[in-house]
Formats: C-alpha cells, sequence, structure tokens
C-alpha cells in the first residue's frame, strides 16, 4: 500500500518535492493545502500559485486557509483522509497542536538549514548574508515550539563564495525531494529514529528589515558581498548615482584597493570597483533606474563615470 500524504507548502522551492510525491508509485498524494494567491504586479491581478496549478492538473484537492489552526471545517476534512503523514515545507501558517496530530505517524518538516541553527524564516538568505561556507536541509518532527522538532535527517550543502540566495535555493529544492523520501520510508518502516536537538546551541534568523536594502558603503568589502548576494532578486541592495537609484545585483570582492568608502578606484571592462569601509567590491551586474539589468562597465561608460565618482 502506498504511504499516504498530505502536502502543506506554498513557494517554487516546494514543487520539485511535491512533483516526486506525486509521480511515485510509493506515495499517494491526498491533498495540498496552500497559501492563497495574492494580487501581483501593477494590476494587481490574482496569479494562481504554481504548487495549485500542479494539484489541479494531478486532480489533487487543494485547501487555502487563512489560518489552518482557526479553520474547523478545513481540519476535519483533513482528518477525514486519514494521512499517514503531513508534509511541510516553506507553507508560512503555524500548526496547531491539533493539526500536528492529525497525521497517523507524524509531521513532518523541512527546514532549509542544519538545524538548531537558523530557526525561523530567511535561513537561506541569512546563511549567506553571515558568510557561512556551509548550509543545509533538515527534516524534523513538528512541534509547536518554532522549529525545535526532533531531527529526522540532514544534509549538507556548500556555499560557494559567489553563490547568491536564488542559486542556493534551487539546490537546496533539488535536494529536498530525497530527504523527505529517506525520512518517510524510515519513519514508516520503523528504520529511522529521530534525534533531540541540543537547544543550547539554537541561533534565530533575523528579520530584514526595509533599511537594509540600502548599501552602506562603510561595511568592509566581503560583509558588504555577502549582503548583495544574499539579499539578491528578493530584497535587492541599491546605492544612488546622480540622484538615482542602482540596484547592484552581482559584486566580486577586490582585496588591497583604499579610498573613501563610496568612491569609484577603477574601472575595466569587468565592472567598476567602488571602496568600502575595509578593500573594495567590484560592481559586475546592475540595474539602473527606469533600465533593464547591464554590465556595470557599460552603464560607467555611457554615464561617463570617472575614477573618483561617489556613490552615495
Amino acid at each position: 500500500m502506498p504511504i499516504k500524504i498530505v502536502f502543506l507548502g506554498t513557494p517554487d522551492i516546494t514543487l520539485k518535492s511535491f512533483d516526486f510525491f506525486i509521480k511515485s508509485s510509493d506515495y499517494e498524494v491526498l491533498a495540498l493545502v496552500t497559501q492563497k494567491a495574492k494580487a501581483a504586479n501593477r494590476g494587481k491581478k490574482i496569479i494562481e500559485r504554481n504548487i495549485t496549478k500542479m494539484a489541479i492538473n494531478n486532480n489533487i484537492p487543494v485547501f487555502e486557509p487563512d489560518r489552518i489552526s482557526k479553520e474547523p471545517e478545513v481540519i476535519e476534512k483533513l482528518k477525514a483522509l486519514k494521512p499517514d503523514f503531513f508534509i511541510t515545507f516553506a507553507f508560512g501558517q503555524i500548526l496547531s497542536q491539533e493539526v500536528i496530530d492529525i497525521p497517523s505517524i507524524a509531521t513532518i518538516n523541512l527546514h532549509a538549514s542544519l538545524l538548531p541553527e537558523y530557526r525561523g524564516a530567511n535561513p537561506i538568505a541569512q546563511s549567506i548574508i553571515d558568510g557561512k561556507t556551509k548550509t543545509g536541509i533538515t527534516t524534523m518532527k513538528t512541534v509547536l515550539e518554532l522549529d525545535a522538532g526532533d531531527i529526522c535527517l540532514q544534509d549538507e550543502i556548500e556555499i560557494t563564495p559567489d553563490m547568491n540566495v536564488i542559486e542556493l535555493m534551487e539546490e537546496i529544492s533539488t535536494r529536498s525531494p530525497e530527504l523527505l523520501n529517506k525520512t518517510l520510508k524510515g519513519l514508516y518502516d520503523g528504520s529511522l529514529k529521530s534525534i533531540c536537538q541540543n537547544h543550547d546551541c539554537a541561533t534565530f534568523c533575523k528579520k530584514m528589515k526595509k533599511e537594509e536594502k540600502v548599501i552602506n558603503w562603510q561595511m568592509p568589502a566581503v560583509e558588504l558581498h555577502n549582503k548583495i548576494r544574499g539579499m539578491y532578486q528578493l530584497n535587492t541592495n541599491h546605492t544612488t548615482y546622480d540622484n538615482k537609484i542602482i540596484k547592484v545585483l552581482k559584486t566580486c570582492v577586490v582585496k588591497d584597493v583604499n579610498g573613501c568608502a563610496g568612491e569609484v578606484a577603477k574601472i575595466d571592462k569587468d565592472g567598476i570597483v567602488v571602496c568600502c569601509g575595509c578593500d573594495a567590491i567590484k560592481l559586475i551586474t546592475i540595474k539602473p533606474e527606469g533600465k533593464g539589468e547591464m554590465n556595470a562597465s557599460a552603464w560607467g561608460n555611457g554615464a561617463r563615470i570617472q575614477k573618483g565618482a561617489k556613490f552615495n
């Protein structure tokens, strides 16, 4: 008999895992629980989520509760499905104990860090911002306390020096189906035993603030480079030049360059070197206000940027 699951997930990082369970003959996907689609773009048009489309295309029932723990009708319908497991992966809502207890075996969460490090939201971005060289994914048994359940399995992932948050999300998305599969099968046949987290070693993600998008050129170059790649496309960092916003998309660190913070030290065919509080960064790809993405050097030539020019 196939293992019966209900999948709770929302963003595209979950699609490969959801697709795996749909296609595997070892599982029966009873339902998808996801967040309601929100208005997008300037037209405020409601665009259906990709995971919802996938469920509908495979004739899987979809539930879109505002707050699952406060909607008894949805809870009763999920109980009636009699699942073996709930899988939660970037679902975006806190579960009550009543919901956690619905599956006959367990509610399993996939968290995008090596717990107990980086509990909470934004662990992928935070690991890059903090300059970590490795992170990973963890499957755990869900409990009421935030990301504090017993660990089932973990998979370590290298963070390369120039990897951005979108690239890391893609790696996590690709690795997740296998870890979830091993976890569910191990718990189902009793071969896998979860272990308690070391709560004394727990760290927590910080909530990103709007003002963090503004580049502070006084920061050391390495820290600024990490911040730019950690917030890439999600909360893209920006600076200003000639009273116009310049979004910074790709950079690299340049050592042994001195000068006033924000000052252009050099322009070459690969980009624009800008001094920081320590060392410098080279702007490689940018998005000037009112324009598309472009090579920073090409923009600099067009804007007639000279050595000694200043970014604010």
